[in-house]
């Protein structure tokens, strides 16, 4: 009998070591031209590297940046709330967030009804778009 919970435990040890699918930063690049209408992507020197609107923040070293921290950007109250739990971006996080962001601002502001700001929504390649922003720091 201890032959299928020795199976039972090999298993369920192997699916932890199995990677976390990633995104595609080239994919991601591409994906990342319905984000550039609003967004900008300009390095501390002042150079834009991907020129873009100015709706949104600045995306330069969004990954593992503080949520809702770009100096002088006007967030919601949303984001904001979510920022002061002391919230950091990841690759993951971002692409959670992008395929609803109203939806996970109710889910990690603390504000059920918490509106986002960004009205954009992309159900496919978000991890993509995460990577790429990764790239960019």
């Amino acid at each position: 009998m201890r032959t299928p919970s020795l199976l039972v435990a090999a298993f369920a040890l192997s699916a932890l070591a199995l990677p976390v699918a990633a995104g595609d930063a080239e994919k991601g690049k591409t994906v990342y031209n319905k984000c550039k209408s609003c967004h900008t992507i300009t390095d501390p020197s002042g150079q834009d590297l991907v020129k873009g609107g100015k709706v949104g923040p600045n995306l330069w070293g969004v990954v593992g940046r503080p949520v809702a921290s770009v100096a002088d950007f006007k967030y919601g109250d949303g984001i904001q709330k979510a920022g002061a739990k002391g919230l950091v971006w990841d690759e993951a996080m971002i692409a959670a967030y992008v395929v609803d962001p109203s939806k996970w601002l109710d889910e990690n502001s603390g504000d059920p009804k918490a509106k986002s700001k960004m009205t954009l929504k992309l159900p496919k390649g978000g991890e993509d778009v995460a990577a790429y922003l990764a790239t960019m720091k």
